[in-house]
């Protein structure tokens, strides 16, 4: 993981530099972080009091702490407690999704219901790059994003893919084919 610390109206030493890589290298246990992956971290001066803001993007979502403490070692050390939380509440969101019940949904088959309502007009237009991953890695960004379908492209069969969440609480997958 790569390391951005940045003082504002304070320079920065090398002691809180190497406390911050240090607390930081508990990331790298964690699949949603990788050597590509930056930290930025800024410190402020404010009256009587340090702020600390440490934001990571990583491939699943962004990981943000903001703590303000008389003293830096204890603010990182309040921040890296608050970046843990966040994802163990990630791992614990994910792992409530039972594969079991991913694999039901595919043999499921849902009958189209046809709207009596008028047609709606096209109002806006998005592209999307489908990023190549895996089923598991797509359920996770989608979770994480807080969206209820997500597009990507399938690393087995390097088609685009659409996995959804379905009603139920379940998963649902469209896989695209060429023809």
């Amino acid at each position: 993981m790569k390391l951005h610390i940045h003082g504002q109206n304070l320079s920065i030493t090398e002691a809180m530099l190497q406390k911050t890589e240090k607390k930081l290298s508990f990331l790298d246990k964690f699949i949603l972080v990788d050597e590509d992956t930056t930290a930025n971290v800024q410190v402020r001066v404010e009256p009587n009091i340090l702020k600390v803001e440490i934001t990571i993007l990583t491939k699943v979502g962004l990981l943000r702490a903001e703590v303000k403490h008389a003293d830096y070692y204890a603010a990182i050390d309040l921040a890296i407690d608050k970046l843990e939380d966040q994802l163990r509440r990630m791992k614990t969101r994910l792992s409530r999704r039972h594969r079991e019940k991913l694999s039901k949904a595919f043999v499921e088959t849902e009958e189209a219901v046809a709207s009596s309502e008028p047609k709606a007009k096209l109002v806006k237009t998005k592209t999307v790059v489908a990023e190549t991953m895996s089923l598991d890695e797509a359920i996770m960004r989608m979770e994480m994003l807080g969206h209820s379908f997500f597009i990507y492209t399938d690393e087995e069969h390097k088609d685009i893919a659409v996995v959804y969440k379905r009603l139920d609480g379940d998963y649902g997958l469209l896989e695209a084919q060429r023809v």
